[in-house]
């Protein structure tokens, strides 16, 4: 039976690379938010982007049903920052009876700083596409990542 894998952490600490190493390990899709966002809106979606980024999760949710159904696994690169997030997440697939696992990307507060002035650089250069991440998403990620406790974690990927 196909299941669905919610990709959790904060950005910058690896999820895409750990969902497209997934993906080319079985038969799966990738549905991710970011990838989504920055090929409509680009870099900056204005004051309306916590809005359209919960329009595209919705319909990552729903497109993912239709994955299923064709006999992929589905890879939700989403982040799930809060509990309530990965709960809703978790319970969508539950009701209907979909395998449901969260992986947690893990890396410490020092190499998530290396990688994300790496990845200012890239984004600076015009390399790769990515968002650049300023103070002010930073504080946004700082204050809004809830870290998920350890029952809540399938697979912990340090």
């Amino acid at each position: 039976m196909s299941k669905v894998v919610l990709i959790c952490g904060k950005i910058c600490v690896g999820k895409s690379t750990y969902a497209n190493k997934l993906r080319a390990e079985g038969n799966a899709v990738l549905l991710s938010v970011d990838e989504i966002m920055l090929a409509v809106f680009g870099q900056y979606a204005g004051e309306k982007h916590d809005e359209y980024v919960r329009n595209v999760q919705q319909y990552i949710f729903d497109k993912s049903f239709e994955i299923l159904q064709a006999g992929a696994d589905v890879l939700l690169d989403c982040g799930f920052w809060t509990k309530e997030h990965r709960d809703y997440a978790k319970e969508l697939y539950r009701q209907r009876g979909i395998p449901c696992e969260l992986h947690l990307i893990d890396i410490s507060d020092e190499e998530w700083r290396r990688r994300i002035e790496k990845r200012n650089r890239a984004v600076s250069a015009g390399e790769g596409n990515a968002y650049f991440v300023d103070e002010n998403l930073l504080r946004k990620v700082e204050g809004g990542y809830e870290e998920p406790s350890e029952d809540e974690v399938d697979v912990w990927v340090k």
